[in-house]
């Protein structure tokens, strides 16, 4: 199974909660959305931990089986069809979210997260 984190699953790894550790222990391959590294800085340059924070994230990216998405223009295509269908649903979610699943939907991953509202979106494989 190849896996994507989200934000908060991140976070839980680092704060080495042992669901997520096993889970990634038995993945094929992880995956971080770009939008997740730019949501995990932000948090770093408001927190006291910044510097740390941000070397611990270097040195996973750098741990074999990890993969950093980029989003290109299928991600652009398959977020305005996401876009669409939560507004017609009625049931937005958080743009950076969006973007999340696009990625995620793009490249047939498994969306580690803890965020309900991702059951908006029932094409998205969610651990």
């Amino acid at each position: 199974m190849n896996v994507a984190l989200d934000t908060n699953r991140y976070r839980d790894l680092s704060e080495g909660d042992e669901a997520v550790v096993r889970l990634l222990e038995e993945a094929d391959g992880i995956f971080l959305p770009l939008i997740v590294i730019g949501e995990l800085r932000a948090g770093f340059a408001l927190g006291r931990k910044g510097r740390e924070n941000e070397a611990t994230l270097q040195r996973f990216l750098i741990k074999p089986g990890v993969e950093v998405l980029n989003p290109g223009d299928v991600t652009t295509r398959i977020y305005a069809s996401l876009f669409r269908q939560l507004r017609q649903q009625g049931t937005p979610i958080p743009t950076n979210d969006i973007w999340i699943a696009a990625i995620v939907l793009e490249h047939d991953l498994v969306l580690c997260s803890r965020d309900e509202h991702f059951v908006y979106l029932p094409q998205l494989n969610i651990v």
